[in-house]
């Protein structure tokens, strides 16, 4: 099943979460919002100034720049002037602070002769002159230059990032009604596995570190959904068995690396099987062929292959967007950018595969290189890399110069 057929049927599968709940906004980052957010008032909400300066009425300085003006108070940032400016008057102001009445073009400070510096009682008058110049614009932003009363702020689907929830508050919004996150369980699995900080010493003979689990879920880390570590299971039939029982009666979702070949001791897609439903479990893809998609009870399974590159590259391109979908965000494509190969890339047609590259710039045109030996067990090929490089199964060897789409990480992994 090729990689786009096999996320297609992901999201006919998945259903998408239906339970939200208000949260504050302290705590909503991250989380998907469940119903359009719109602005309740407009923002600035009155007309207010964009740099320091003088407010005074536009035509009194167009029709005799030289004259003198006098200064009847000053209109600080919370601290409005209350009165209203009059032909040959003008006002102190300040960045972010609400133009008085009357007046329509605020004068920049750079172009005052004689500045009145204080910023007293409306009653300390002083009169100023201002360099004889045409302003570049009124240096005022009118009600709603910002948001206007009614927008949509956030619309269902949306996730809640830092640049969101500062423009949420921005509007006076302390609530959310968010999606519940989903709770993602992850396993790893294979008995050669023991855990980092074990003594090299005490390895037995063929063990090696288990990476998968951390890598998969610290990779999640910024997903809408909530993380389990399950921990490591045996290649042990009846183990698999009852881990994914008690798994299924916590998790929406799961997620296991290894034990989904053919080997004799490779549990995960038999156990499904007998547990549930399998859909799926090899995909045209390289690496990552062996990926096994079920279902047991309401928990969906991934068993994403054992080599650490194939769980990874599985995890980025199905296993992650499909917990996007069920936690309820709007299905967002897959960065993909066009970038000319530095050095020549070996591909056999026949399955797609994406290999790990550093992406550059040079003269307006995106350059990628292949970062090494890219077999599947390689973890290493990951230092330095920035993003993925996809070869269509059609392709055979590339030469360097020949255009490639890579997929950056910075979307892969947001």
């Amino acid at each position: 099943m090729d990689l786009e057929e096999a996320l297609i049927r992901l999201y006919e599968r998945l259903p998408q979460v239906e339970t939200y709940v208000n949260v504050k906004l302290s705590d909503a980052l991250g989380a998907i919002v469940a119903k359009d957010i719109i602005a309740p008032g407009n923002l600035p909400p009155f007309r207010a100034s964009a740099m320091d300066g003088y407010a005074i009425i536009k035509k009194d300085f167009e029709d005799a720049p030289e004259s003198q003006f006098s200064v009847i108070g000053a209109s600080l940032a919370g601290h409005p002037f209350t009165g209203e400016v009059n032909s040959g008057e003008c006002v102190r102001i300040f960045t972010g602070a609400k133009v008085p009445q009357g007046a329509d073009q605020v004068i920049l400070q750079e172009q005052c002769l004689t500045r009145h510096d204080s910023t007293g009682s409306q009653s300390n008058q002083s009169a100023v002159t201002f360099k004889p110049h045409q302003p570049a614009e009124t240096y005022l932003r009118p009600i709603g230059h910002d948001v206007k009363q009614g927008q949509p702020l956030a619309k269902k689907g949306d996730q809640l990032d830092g640049f969101l929830l500062g423009a949420l508050a921005a509007s006076g919004i302390a609530e959310v009604c968010v999606f519940k996150k989903p709770t993602v369980g992850v396993f790893s699995t294979g008995d050669e596995l023991v855990d980092p900080g074990t003594p090299l010493a005490a390895l037995r003979d063929g063990q090696i570190y288990d990476s998968n689990r951390f890598t998969v879920i610290n990779l999640l880390r910024h997903s809408p959904c909530t993380l389990i570590d399950l921990g490591r299971l045996p290649d042990d039939a009846k183990a698999v068995e009852n881990a994914f029982m008690a798994a299924s009666k916590r998790c929406q979702i799961l997620i296991t690396s290894g034990g989904v070949s053919v080997g004799d001791a490779d549990f995960i897609t038999a156990t499904l099987k007998s547990l549930g439903k399998l859909d799926f479990w090899r995909l045209n893809l390289k690496p990552g062929k062996p990926l096994a998609f079920g279902q047991i009870h309401n928990c969906y399974v991934f068993g994403l292959p054992g080599n650490p590159v194939s769980t990874i590259v599985t995890l980025l391109l199905l296993a992650k967007p499909a917990i996007w979908h069920c936690a309820g965000a709007r299905a967002v494509p897959r960065l993909r950018l066009p970038a000319r190969l530095r050095s020549p890339l070996e591909h056999t047609p026949g399955r797609a595969e994406f290999q790990r590259g550093t992406l550059d710039e040079q003269e307006g045109l995106l350059h990628v290189t292949v970062t090494g030996d890219q077999s599947s067990n390689r973890l290493s090929t990951f230092k330095g890399a920035n993003c993925l490089i996809e070869i269509p199964k059609t392709a055979g060897n590339l030469p360097a110069g020949a255009t490639v789409w890579v997929s950056p990480f910075t979307g892969l992994l947001s």
